[in-house]
C-alpha cells in the first residue's frame, strides 16, 4: 500500500501542480482583480468592491446584449449540432460501402482552426451567396453579414458545420456499443424503425448525450476564434459574444477589472448551466 500511495504521487503529483499553477491561481488572481480598477498596464490597482458588478448590471448594456446573444446562440447550436451529429451516426452506421470515407469527410471541419473556417465561411457568406443572390435575384441571399440575423444564422451554421462531425464521432461510438440482440428482438416482436430508435436506441446513446450537450453548451459559450474572423461582433456589436465583449473590455479598453467581473460572471453562469444539464442528462440515463 505504501508503494502504491508513493508511485500514485509522483504521477499525479506533476499533473496536479501544474492543474494549480495554470487553472486555480489564475483563477483565484482573477476572482482578486474583479474587485478593482486595475487597467493591466501598471501597478495601481486600487480596491473598488462591488462597483465592476454592479457597473455591468446597470451600466454596460453591450455586455447583457452579448450574454443574451450568447445565450439565444448557444441553445440553437445545441439543437442543430447535436440533431445532425446524431442523424449522421445513424447513417454512418448503415452497411454500406464508402462508410469509413464518409465518416472521415465530416470529421475534417473539426480538424480545421476557427479563424480559418470563419474566413472561409465569411467568404461564402459575402461572395458566394452574394453571386448566388444576384444570379437568381433573391435578395435574402445578399449582405448576409451585413445584418444582425442573418449574421446570427451564420455563426450558427458555421458551428454546426465544425462540430456536428464531432458529435457524429461520439454518437458512433454509442450506438455500435448497442447490443445487436436488443434490436433483434425488437425486430421480432414487430418494432418499426422509428419504435426502435425511440424505444431501444435513444435510451441506450443517453449517456453520448450527455457528453454531446455538455461539450455544445460549452464550447458555444466560449466561442471566440469564429466570431472574430466572420462577423467580428458586427454590425454595431449586435452579433457579439461573451468571450468577444470579455476580451474587448481587457485589452482595447484597457478595463482589467471590469473584464475580471465579466469573466467570473460568465465562468459561474457556463458552470451552473453544465452542471445542471449534466444533473438532468444523468438521471435520463438507461443503464445497458
Amino acid at each position: 500500500m505504501k508503494n502504491s500511495k508513493g508511485w500514485f504521487w509522483i504521477f499525479v503529483g506533476p499533473v496536479l501542480l501544474a492543474f494549480i499553477i495554470v487553472v486555480i491561481v489564475p483563477m483565484i488572481t482573477g476572482i482578486y482583480y474583479s474587485f478593482t480598477d486595475w487597467n493591466g498596464i501598471g501597478n495601481d490597482a486600487n480596491w473598488v468592491g462591488l462597483k465592476n458588478y454592479t457597473k455591468i448590471f446597470t451600466e454596460d448594456k453591450d455586455f447583457l446584449n452579448a450574454f443574451l446573444f450568447t445565450a439565444k446562440f448557444a441553445l440553437v447550436s445545441l439543437i442543430t449540432i447535436n440533431v445532425i451529429g446524431f442523424g449522421l451516426a445513424l447513417l454512418m452506421t448503415k452497411d454500406f460501402k464508402l462508410t469509413n470515407f464518409f465518416r472521415s469527410i465530416f470529421f475534417m471541419p473539426n480538424m480545421i482552426g476557427g479563424l480559418i473556417l470563419g474566413f472561409v465561411w465569411q467568404f461564402i457568406f459575402t461572395k458566394g451567396f452574394d453571386s448566388l443572390g444576384k444570379l437568381l435575384d433573391w435578395s435574402f441571399l445578399r449582405g448576409w453579414l451585413s445584418d444582425p440575423t442573418t449574421g446570427f444564422w451564420g455563426l450558427v451554421i458555421l458551428m454546426s458545420w465544425q462540430m456536428s462531425g464531432y458529435m457524429m464521432v461520439i454518437y458512433i461510438a454509442a450506438i455500435e456499443n448497442i447490443p445487436e440482440s436488443s434490436l433483434e428482438a425488437a425486430k421480432i416482436d414487430g418494432a418499426n424503425a422509428w419504435q426502435r430508435l425511440r424505444y431501444i436506441i435513444m435510451p441506450l446513446v443517453a449517456p453520448a448525450f450527455t457528453v454531446g450537450l455538455f461539450l455544445t453548451l460549452s464550447n458555444s459559450f466560449k466561442l471566440y476564434d469564429q466570431n472574430l474572423s466572420l462577423t467580428a461582433g458586427g454590425p454595431h456589436n449586435s452579433t457579439q459574444m461573451l468571450a468577444m465583449n470579455i476580451y474587448n473590455t481587457a485589452f482595447k479598453f484597457n478595463k482589467l477589472g471590469l473584464a475580471q467581473a465579466k469573466a467570473v460572471i460568465f465562468l459561474i453562469t457556463v458552470a451552473v448551466i453544465t452542471l445542471t444539464q449534466i444533473y438532468y442528462s444523468k438521471r435520463r440515463e438507461v443503464e445497458m
